[in-house]
C-alpha cells in the first residue's frame, strides 16, 4: 500500500494537469479497494497496481461500516494515515493549494472538484485527519472555494467537505467561526447570484451548524508547525479497530484541551443571528425534525 500511495503522491505533487488527474484517480482506486467487498479477502500489501494506474472505477458492493473495521486493508490504511508521510488528507490539501494558484479555471476546476470529493471521503474514512482544519490556513482554503467566482459544483462540494471536517470537531468549528466562516456561508446563501442548488446546500450546512455540540475527549496534536496535525489519541476511533497498531513519526506530541470548548445551540444561534434574521425559524425546524433529532441524540 505504501508504494501505491507513493506513486499517487508523486503525481498529485506535479504541476502537470494530466499527472494530477492520474494521481487523483490512483487515490480513488485505492480507496475503492479499501471500501468495496471485492477486495476484502486480499492482503493490503498485495494490491495490483493496474487497478490504480488505469484510473478505472472499482467493481463490487460497498462494505458495511461494521465490516470495515475488521478488514485488513482498512486497518492498514488507517494505520498509515496516522503518520505524516502517508497521510492522504494533507497531500490533497497541498494539491488544492497548487491547483487554486495555477490559473486556467477551465483546466483546473474538474481537478479541484475531484480533489474535494476525495478529501470528503478520506475525512470520513479517517476522522483524525479532520484535525488538520484546526489550522486557519486550511480552513481558509475551503472558504476561498465558496467565493462567488467559483462554479456551483465546487461551492456545493466544498460545503460537503466543511460538514465532514466540522463533524464532532468543536475545535475546528471554533476556527471556522474565528475566520468569519459564518459570514462567508451566509453571504453565499443570500447572494442573488447563488444557484438554487447551492442555496439548498448552504441551508443544509446551517442546519448542521446549529446542531448541539457534544463534548469530546482531549485530542493529541503535533506541536511542530510544519508537520501534519494528526490525532493519535482519540480512543473512540482507535477502539473501533481491533489490534490497531499506532505509528510514531517522531513529532513532539502534546495533549490539547481546546476541543473541550464547545458551544450550546443557543450560543451558535446568537452567532448566526448576526448574519441571518430568521435563525429562530431554523432552530424551530431543526428541533421538530425527526432525522436531525436522531442525529443529535445518537
Amino acid at each position: 500500500m505504501e508504494s501505491l500511495l507513493s506513486l499517487s503522491f508523486d503525481n498529485i505533487s506535479s504541476r502537470d494537469g494530466t499527472k494530477i488527474r492520474k494521481g487523483l484517480r490512483q487515490i480513488e482506486g485505492l480507496l475503492a479497494q479499501v471500501c468495496l467487498s471485492k477486495a476484502s479477502s486480499r492482503s493490503p500489501h498485495k494490491r495490483k497496481s493496474s487497478a490504480l494506474d488505469g484510473g478505472g472505477r472499482q467493481q463490487g458492493s460497498a462494505k458495511a461500516l461494521g465490516e470495515l473495521k475488521q478488514d485488513p486493508a482498512f486497518r492498514e490504511f488507517f494505520r498509515l494515515q496516522e503518520g505524516f508521510q502517508w497521510n492522504v488528507a494533507s497531500r490533497l490539501l497541498s494539491t488544492l493549494e497548487c491547483l487554486m494558484g495555477m490559473g486556467n479555471p477551465s483546466d483546473t476546476d474538474l481537478l479541484i472538484l475531484a480533489a474535494l470529493e476525495l478529501l470528503q471521503g478520506v475525512l470520513l474514512l479517517h476522522p483524525p485527519s479532520k484535525c488538520l482544519f484546526s489550522r486557519e490556513s486550511y480552513m481558509n482554503l475551503l472558504l476561498d472555494l465558496l467565493d462567488s467566482s467559483n462554479p456551483p459544483k465546487l461551492q456545493s462540494q466544498t460545503l460537503l467537505v466543511l460538514v465532514a471536517c466540522l463533524l464532532d470537531c468543536p475545535r475546528n468549528t471554533r476556527t471556522f467561526e474565528a475566520i468569519d466562516g459564518l459570514l462567508t456561508v451566509t453571504s453565499l446563501f443570500k447572494s442573488r447570484s447563488t444557484t438554487k442548488d447551492v442555496k439548498m446546500r448552504s441551508l443544509e450546512f446551517l442546519y448542521f451548524y446549529l446542531m448541539p455540540e457534544a463534548p469530546v475527549a482531549p485530542q493529541i496534536s503535533a506541536s511542530a508547525p510544519n508537520t501534519a496535525v494528526l490525532q493519535r489519541g482519540q480512543h473512540k476511533y482507535l477502539n473501533a479497530i481491533p489490534g490497531h497498531a499506532r505509528t510514531h513519526s517522531g513529532d513532539s506530541m502534546d495533549i490539547d484541551d481546546e476541543d473541550l470548548d464547545t458551544r450550546t445551540q443557543e450560543d451558535k444561534q446568537d452567532l448566526l443571528g448576526q448574519y441571518l434574521s430568521n435563525v429562530d425559524e431554523l432552530v424551530a425546524d431543526l428541533q421538530e425534525s425527526g432525522p436531525f433529532n436522531t442525529a443529535v441524540t445518537a
